[in-house]
């Protein structure tokens, strides 16, 4: 369940939405990191989307408050991060899982580092064609790499068209590697349950618990008794 930034940095909420994806059957709970102090001068300084994205960042202690409180009620929370800092951050908790989003999936030193300190790092392959994602399978094959990397099927339209998913698409990656998943940016819930075709490893969904909440992603979220219908049929699928 992909929170991001639904929260808008309010803690009560994020809780809530963390409390309501492990409710809804969800395996992990994921946010985003980033820090406003390495954003690069540009439009949003005008625009107001600076101030925007300081309120939803999660500092590290913040992120310490989430963290702590995942692990008590028994859900998972990882992290997606756009530079070493998000890294450095979230290797204070935990080593086991750490996200690398589409705008980043060329950045083979980020993807390194990541690697060099979690055990599983998922990159999300929007916007690349086979050379990119090639050079991203060839880390694999250094021997202090093996086996780290999960590659994520995913269209860098946001919200995406159903006719845009490509869901063969993640047929074809197992052609290339053994731990593909679906990072679904439709607004239904179809296309996750379509995927089970594939059987990807995991299935990647932005979530929230009220789609009126303040934030552009919220809307384009689903809600928790859709959540839980794709966990239904992941059960079905497996018996």
């Amino acid at each position: 369940a992909e929170i991001g930034w639904n929260h808008m940095g309010n803690l009560k909420i994020a809780k809530q939405m963390i409390k309501s994806a492990r409710d809804s059957g969800a395996s992990y709970v994921k946010t985003q990191i980033f820090d406003t102090r390495y954003l690069n001068p540009g439009p949003w300084d005008k625009d107001g989307r600076r101030q925007i994205y300081k309120k939803a960042q999660l500092t590290k202690d913040k992120y310490k408050t989430l963290y702590n409180y995942s692990k008590k009620i028994g859900i998972k929370l990882f992290s997606s991060v756009v530079n070493k800092h998000g890294v450095d951050l979230l290797k204070n908790f935990q080593k086991d899982i750490i996200k690398i989003p589409s705008a980043h999936n060329r950045d083979i030193e980020l993807i390194q580092y990541c690697l060099k300190h979690f055990k599983n790092v998922i990159v999300s392959l929007g916007a690349t064609n086979l050379n990119d994602i090639k050079k991203i399978i060839k880390l694999n094959k250094k021997k202090i790499y093996k086996n780290k990397l999960i590659l994520f099927h995913c269209v860098s339209v946001y919200p995406c068209k159903f006719d845009e998913i490509n869901l063969p698409k993640i047929k074809y990656l197992k052609n290339h590697y053994h731990k593909i998943g679906f990072s679904d940016h439709t607004e239904s819930i179809y296309a996750s349950v379509l995927s089970l075709k594939y059987n990807p490893l995991m299935i990647e969904k932005h979530f929230t618990i009220n789609k009126n909440l303040p934030g552009r992603d919220n809307k384009l979220s689903i809600l928790p008794k859709e959540l839980n219908e794709i966990k239904k049929f992941i059960e079905i699928s497996n018996k």
